[in-house]
């Protein structure tokens, strides 16, 4: 299956509230979707306002990153300390708000281990948001939508990924996807130094010139991690230049979270995956 945590659709979906025969102002009667970032993070958000469905809401629960220096490798796992420190605290404020499903807004986390670190980060999350509750990952969300494009794990298939990160973040994310079945050309980061200004504000001219950089002819698809790098403006366009599927990592989750919960709409002009699957 493509979806490991599908919800009961006969129990959640479509709670019409209607009085005289006329439909309430019932917000969210498709789905709500509770959001996990960090506090630095100004991409998420703006990319999931984007994509608003009828009958769908967002909801967003954020936790302190203090310390944003992500200068050289041991601040890198500083950082990622931190975040296992107090994601939990966000977690426990969106769920009540009583979400259908969850959605992580930061993906660094989700890599960090291969196959193996993403299964243990999963069974922790799905811990505190229980069993009934919906799940989205960065990691999972960009497999299944490689899948999704016909781009398959242990298929043959070779990919190139750009990221935001120090060199170990790298290291972890191609140990991902090479778990996963991918033959990884390259690894390309930016080594940004923060994690806020420095990797939101990025220029696009600047990712697109890193998307040309890992291009080639062996490449099948390419991948963008880093929920802080906006990338969901340029990519469609490059998609259409490169005849390949371009995935940017919050494309790619917000796909997840509404496809897990049902909600098949699509959209023009957002790339391949929203417009097609």
């Amino acid at each position: 299956m493509l979806f490991s945590n599908q919800i009961d659709l006969l129990k959640n979906r479509d709670r019409v509230q209607r009085t005289n025969g006329y439909q309430d102002n019932y917000i969210a009667h498709r789905a709500k979707i509770g959001v996990i970032l960090p506090s630095t993070n100004t991409a998420v958000e703006y990319d999931c306002q984007k994509i608003i469905p009828r009958g769908v809401s967002w909801h967003f629960s954020r936790f302190m990153i203090s310390q944003a220096d992500l200068s050289d490798d041991k601040k890198f796992m500083d950082f990622l300390e931190m975040v296992r420190q107090n994601i939990g605290a966000s977690i426990d404020s969106v769920m009540s708000c009583k979400p259908d499903h969850v959605m992580m807004g930061m993906s660094a986390e989700t890599f960090w281990g291969g196959i193996k670190g993403n299964d243990g980060f999963v069974e922790k999350v799905q811990q505190i948001i229980g069993i009934d509750t919906g799940l989205t990952t960065g990691a999972n969300a960009v497999t299944a939508a490689l899948s999704a494009l016909g781009v398959k794990g242990n298929c043959g298939q070779k990919i190139a990924v750009i990221t935001p990160y120090q060199p170990i973040g790298d290291k972890n994310v191609r140990l991902f996807f090479e778990d996963s079945g991918y033959e990884v050309v390259s690894v390309e980061g930016l080594k940004c130094e923060n994690a806020h200004d420095a990797i939101a504000l990025v220029p696009e001219h600047k990712v697109m010139e890193l998307v040309m950089k890992v291009n080639n002819d062996s490449v099948n698809a390419i991948v963008q991690v880093g929920t802080n790098l906006c990338a969901s403006n340029v990519f469609p366009t490059l998609e259409k230049l490169l005849h390949k599927p371009i995935v940017p990592i919050n494309i790619a989750t917000i796909w997840h979270a509404l496809r897990s919960c049902g909600i098949n709409d699509q959209y023009d002009n957002k790339g391949r995956l929203l417009e097609n699957h």
